[in-house]
């Protein structure tokens, strides 16, 4: 008997795909929505959005759409219609939401630090957006927690890379990384060790560099040394700095 049923209930959905009655797959499409049944009514929703757009119901149906992919985690989908909404219906009662939702479907598809941060960065540049067009949201809270986790994640982002010269050895291209790390974020939880590694890197370099280049390098360290621990002169680094600068000056005395 169950298997009657269901299969009543596909034969059912195809002939209602196979419909013209937009009405009626837009009212099927909402019930399946409300029942959880995100796949058939985002199939549903994509048939009549066309049929849709330029009516007063055109906004709901995108509304509607957009939740049936997020609710698949198919953020890509998701975030394209939020975006559609936003952009195409900004009087829409949907507006404020679609906004958000946007940026929340690039924060999804953000991910761990060492990859590519393409999504991260649009997820900060749609939730400032949201910030700024809707400024009175009761969203706007949560939106800036969700850029300073971005946020925090370019930070390791940029750490990752930059450390990654160091440990290939490549010291000249670790000093320029390293700096670059620290100038875009000079506020980062790394800061001490960058500036610890662009010490090292100094002194490696100087170390292994051909004599007529090696006192302008060594001097560099010493430079580098003093900026170092005038900033964390209690570091757990000191120890291994003070070596570097005793060999330095040893050089150049």
């Amino acid at each position: 008997m169950g298997f009657v049923l269901v299969l009543s209930s596909c034969s059912g959905y195809e002939k209602l795909l196979k419909s013209n009655d937009a009405r009626l797959k837009y009212d099927k499409a909402v019930e399946y929505y409300e029942n959880g049944d995100y796949v058939r009514a985002s199939r549903l929703f994509d048939q009549i959005a066309t049929i849709y757009r330029g009516t007063t119901r055109a906004d709901t149906v995108c509304y509607y759409q957009a939740y049936s992919y997020f609710h698949q985690k198919d953020y890509i989908l998701g975030g394209h219609h939020f975006g559609y909404l936003a952009e195409n219906y900004p009087n829409s009662v949907y507006a404020e939401e679609a906004n958000f939702m946007t940026g929340y479907c690039f924060y999804k598809q953000s991910p761990r630090p060492s990859l590519d941060q393409d999504n991260t960065n649009k997820a900060i540049a749609a939730f400032q957006m949201f910030i700024v067009s809707y400024p009175g949201s009761r969203r706007v809270v949560e939106a800036d927690n969700f850029i300073m986790e971005m946020e925090d994640k370019l930070v390791e982002k940029s750490y990752l890379n930059a450390k990654l010269y160091f440990d290939l050895g490549d010291f000249k291209a670790s000093i320029i990384a390293l700096q670059n790390s620290l100038n875009e974020y000079p506020d980062t939880k790394h800061r001490e060790e960058l500036m610890y590694l662009i010490l090292k890197s100094n002194y490696l370099l100087a170390s292994n560099s051909v004599f007529s280049k090696q006192k302008e390098r060594f001097q560099n360290t010493v430079d580098e040394y003093y900026s170092f621990i005038s900033e964390f002169p209690d570091s757990k680094f000191r120890r291994d700095a003070d070596r570097i600068y005793e060999d330095s000056m040893v050089y150049l005395d």
